[in-house]
C-alpha cells in the first residue's frame, strides 16, 4: 500500500503539471494577423513621384522618380485621420538625359550612393476646401530631415475593382533646395544654371483588399 501510496503522488503530480499547461495554452493570446484592415499600399505602377525646376531662369525642366513606394493608413472615412509614409527611390531619376541624371545621381546633387532614399511622414492632416487637405509632414532627403506642408488634392471615395479598393489623391509643395543641402560647387552656383526652387508633385494611387 506504500508503493500504491508513493506511485499515486508522481501521478497526481504529473497530471497537475499537464492541466495547468492546458490552461496556459487556452489563455494565451492569439497572434495579431500581419497588416492592418485599414492599410493601403501604394502601387507603384499607378504613381508618379515628379519635379521641376527652372534652368538658367529661361526654360523649365521636368522629370520624374520612377519607383515610389509606402502605406497609408485610413479608415476610408476620415481624410484628416490619415496618416502617410512614401519612400522614393532617388536613384531612379528620370529627366530624359542620360549625362544629365548621372549627374544628379552623383555626389554632384542627390548623392545616392550615400542618401539611398527620400522619404516623407506625414504628421498632421486639415481640411483646406472641398476636396482638399493640408498635410503636414517631414521630408528626408540628402541626410536632412525638416517639416513642409503638401497640399493635397482628394481623396475621393475608394473604388472598387473585383476584390481591390483604390484610392487616389495628389500632392504638391515647393521648396528651396538648399534646405536640403542639394548646392554644387561654388563655381556651378555663380551661375543661375539651376533654379533654387523646386516643385514636386506626386500622384499616388493606393489599392488594398475590399470586405
Amino acid at each position: 500500500m506504500f508503493a500504491v501510496a508513493r506511485l499515486a503522488r508522481p501521478v497526481a503530480l504529473v497530471t497537475a503539471v499537464a492541466a495547468l499547461s492546458s490552461a496556459s495554452i487556452a489563455q494565451a493570446p492569439t497572434a495579431a494577423a500581419p497588416g492592418s484592415p485599414n492599410t493601403w499600399t501604394i502601387d507603384p505602377n499607378h504613381t508618379a513621384s515628379q519635379f521641376s525646376v527652372k534652368h538658367l531662369m529661361v526654360s523649365t525642366v521636368r522629370g520624374q522618380f520612377n519607383k515610389t513606394t509606402g502605406t497609408i493608413e485610413w479608415d476610408g472615412k476620415d481624410p484628416t485621420a490619415m496618416a502617410v509614409s512614401v519612400t522614393i527611390d532617388p536613384a531612379t531619376v528620370d529627366t530624359r538625359v542620360e549625362m544629365r541624371d548621372n549627374d544628379l545621381r552623383s555626389a554632384n546633387f542627390f548623392d545616392v550612393a550615400k542618401y539611398p532614399t527620400i522619404s516623407f511622414v506625414s504628421k498632421k492632416v486639415e481640411p483646406a476646401g472641398a476636396g482638399k487637405l493640408k498635410m503636414t509632414g517631414d521630408l528626408t532627403m540628402h541626410g536632412v530631415t525638416k517639416e513642409i506642408v503638401l497640399d493635397v488634392e482628394g481623396p475621393a471615395a475608394p473604388v472598387r475593382q473585383g476584390q481591390t479598393l483604390r484610392v487616389g489623391a495628389s500632392a504638391s509643395v515647393k521648396i528651396n533646395r538648399h534646405d536640403w543641402g542639394l548646392t554644387y560647387s561654388r563655381l556651378v552656383e555663380a551661375v543661375p544654371s539651376v533654379g533654387d526652387e523646386i516643385t514636386i508633385t506626386i500622384d499616388i494611387e493606393a489599392t488594398k483588399r475590399g470586405a
